[in-house]
């Protein structure tokens, strides 16, 4: 069933990424290993993956590194799978653009549903097809295709750059983006820690919205990390 479906597991403890491999392929899905960061960026770069399972403590290119190099080309899920269990570490790698975070050891059966979890939401939206420019969210309509944003059936006026960023945040509605994700993404710049810029723009996309409709919250601020829909 997952025969289509390619991970990359970046992982340098040989015994580990040999479990990871035999667990996946038993579940039937395509698997491609790499040993170290500057093995992953070259796989990264050469094939598409749907998913990475990512170990932090990796030489070459650190795990942290990695992240950001990946986000900047990519959007497949990346699940940090690590000794590292501080909860600053855990908060790092979201704010860098992770998906979800494992540690080790680990339990087979949380990794395997984790993944699925993670694909799920994944493959629904790049499986859309050219069709289908529509994204709901409670009372919001975004028409990728006229680039229209609608609240309780009326137009709301936004400029193109918030409707990228509504666009990224409904497209993904289970995911937290970083200021920096959304810098980088939208802007097509680089993130020098400067988030005004992102703070004023959803600042005003949530104004617009609320005055239609007051009484409910579309976007949500994540404490620390970003912003993803409430």
């Amino acid at each position: 069933m997952n025969n289509n479906i390619s991970v990359l597991v970046v992982e340098d403890d040989i015994d580990i990424n040999n479990l990871l491999c035999e667990i996946l392929s038993k579940h039937g899905y395509h698997v491609k290993t790499a040993y170290s960061g500057s093995e992953a960026r070259m796989c990264i770069n050469q094939y598409d993956f749907h998913i990475i399972l990512l170990d932090l403590m990796i030489p070459g290119i650190s795990g942290e590194e990695l992240i950001p190099i990946i986000r900047k080309i990519k959007t497949m899920p990346i699940i940090v799978i690590s000794a590292k269990t501080a909860q600053d570490t855990k908060i790092e790698v979201l704010k860098l653009g992770a998906d979800d975070f494992v540690s080790k050891p680990f339990d087979v059966n949380e990794i395997l549903a984790r993944i699925e979890a993670q694909l799920r939401r994944y493959m629904i939206f790049s499986n859309k097809s050219n069709s289908e420019n529509i994204l709901k969210y409670k009372d919001l309509i975004l028409n990728s295709e006229s680039a229209e944003a609608v609240v309780k059936g009326e137009n709301i006026n936004i400029t193109p750059r918030e409707f990228h960023i509504l666009e990224m945040l409904m497209s993904y509605p289970n995911k937290v983006f970083t200021k920096a994700n959304i810098f980088e993404t939208v802007w097509k710049d680089e993130f020098l820690g400067d988030d005004n810029t992102v703070n004023v723009h959803v600042s005003n996309l949530r104004s617009k919205i609320a005055k239609i409709d007051p009484h409910s919250e579309y976007i949500h601020t994540v404490w620390g990390i970003g912003y993803k829909m409430s």
